[in-house]
């Protein structure tokens, strides 16, 4: 088998860090190679160097044998390599035909690209109607966009950040189908995922990183999920275990909550009901952009709604604000890290304070207790082992898996009587994950109520007690989750299962 990439010692460091450090591996023709690593590991940069966005401080690559070293992505995607990033670069008002020409460097006529993206579309099993904007399409369907404007720049080596985060399961299937096509017939896929099993089915060969450095390889088929992470973090990964408990009484209760989108390419939620009882983990699955922010901020008071909607151990709550409801105990942590969930330039002191001021009596007569504010922080930090140098270090400086351990960690130890999570290990190392998941099943034991709303299904297969799914605004019926196969939820995902009954209970 001939090597279609090589990598020779590439090395990258930034102030303070080096991000790759003596890097070599090679992919060969119609090879899937995943590259692991937790957080920080050093993948991203590795990959934008690939791609011509990053240079190289030292080392070789070479592609088809000869000297490779793009200056931009323009030259990576002459020369064959092409990219699908985790974040779709997408014009939501632009057709899908638009969108793809954007990315072409000499797009043909539209009535030629059209007919090209019907074509490719149709042969690699992905349909694509090129007339249709944006948004209006799924985000498995927007992935197709990106993927299909990829394959017409007929590359050698596809590189692939993330792709199945927002996909369900059929949709994966699909994918992988794809991709195994593609492998048949000559081009090589870089697969970059934290869904180890995915890796297991998909993957001929793997490099993990650590640190930046190569730290192993291994055949993923022949590699157990649990001995991959362990190589990924360089430690033994204990087992999480759920708490022995029993659900109690209804906590909280949404009845019919239909609610308009605020954003033009937003989710309106559509007659959504659910039963939350005290000790039990309640996941909500679903796609990105289903309705899943627009429901947490129905929840955490963000967004007010009818006074009878809401009803908090049968106190009706839908017009207090998230100060209110968090006095009363109803506490929660959004998706966004970074500007929602904590205030980047202010310390982790200061952040303690926004959600913690009043259960944890940080302030009296309006004024902050600052050394208290202070071991709040302090505890946080050393609870929920968040590597930083101390609480008076800005949020932003913090890695993204630590600044969620701090968030998550913050709304835990205020002994919540519900706590709403929506993405609580979103691009959070396999280590962190593990924590965070037992700090959620630890606190649904001492009988608080938990609500994570999850893209992550083996997350939720792993920690909740019911299920329930998330799709265009409406929520499915819940079901034990140890009755629910895989199938079963990729059906409820998207929107086979009760639709139309909408309640959960």
């Amino acid at each position: 088998m001939t090597t279609l990439l090589k990598l020779n010692g590439l090395t990258k460091a930034y102030p303070g860090v080096i991000a790759n450090d003596d890097v070599s591996f090679e992919i060969a023709p119609g090879e899937v190679h995943a590259l692991l690593g937790e957080n920080g590991a050093g993948k991203s940069t590795l990959v934008k160097m690939i791609y011509g966005l990053v240079k190289p401080d030292s080392g070789t690559m070479a592609l088809h044998g000869d000297a490779f070293a793009p200056s931009e992505p323009r030259a990576a995607r002459a020369a064959g390599v092409a990219m699908v990033f985790q974040h779709f670069s997408l014009f939501e008002a632009l057709s899908v035909a638009e969108n793809i020409a954007l990315g072409m460097e000499n797009p043909p006529k539209p009535r030629e690209l059209s007919h090209q993206i019907r074509e490719v579309s149709h042969t690699y099993g992905l349909p694509l109607d090129p007339d249709r904007r944006v948004g209006e399409l799924s985000a498995g369907e927007r992935q197709r966009v990106e993927i299909i404007r990829c394959l017409l720049q007929d590359p050698k080596l596809l590189i692939m950040d993330e792709p199945t985060s927002v996909l369900t399961p059929q949709e994966v299937e699909i994918l992988f189908t794809t991709l195994r096509k593609l492998s048949a017939e000559g081009t090589a896929i870089l697969y970059i995922s934290h869904k180890l099993e995915e890796i297991r089915a998909l993957c001929d060969a793997a490099t993990i990183l650590r640190g930046g450095k190569v730290v192993g390889t291994c055949v993923p088929k022949e590699t157990t999920a649990r001995e991959m992470a362990e190589l990924m973090v360089g430690k033994v990964l204990h087992q999480t275990k759920s708490g022995e408990h029993d659900a109690g009484d209804v906590v909280l209760k949404m009845e019919s909550l239909s609610l308009p989108s605020s954003t033009p390419f937003g989710t309106s939620l559509q007659n959504v009901s659910l039963e939350l009882r005290r000790g039990e983990i309640l996941g909500i699955g679903g796609v990105a952009g289903n309705g899943q922010d627009e429901l947490l901020a129905a929840l955490s008071g963000e967004t007010k709604v009818s006074s009878d909607v809401i009803k908090f151990e049968n106190r009706e709550i839908g017009q207090l604000g998230p100060n209110e409801r968090r006095e009363m105990g109803l506490l929660s942590a959004p998706e966004e890290r970074l500007g929602h969930a904590a205030a980047p330039d202010m310390s982790l002191t200061e952040n303690a304070l926004l959600t913690g001021v009043v259960r944890q009596e940080l302030a009296a007569h309006r004024f902050i207790n600052w050394a208290k504010t202070k071991t709040f922080a302090e505890t946080v930090i050393e609870t929920f082992d968040v590597r930083t140098p101390g609480p008076t270090n800005a949020a932003r400086s913090l890695s993204g898996g630590n600044l969620q351990k701090f968030v998550i960690g913050r709304e835990v130890l205020q002994s919540p009587e519900v706590l709403v999570v929506n993405q609580p290990t979103w691009g959070v190392d396999a280590s962190a994950a593990a924590s965070i998941r037992q700090a959620l099943m630890d606190l649904a034991s001492t009988g608080a109520g938990v609500i994570i709303i999850s893209q992550d299904l083996d997350e939720l297969m792993e920690v909740a007690d019911r299920f329930c799914a998330l799709n265009a605004g409406r929520l499915s019926a819940s079901r034990p989750t140890k009755d629910l196969t895989v199938d079963e939820v990729g059906l409820m995902l998207g929107g086979a299962h009760d639709m139309e009954v909408a309640h959960v209970g």
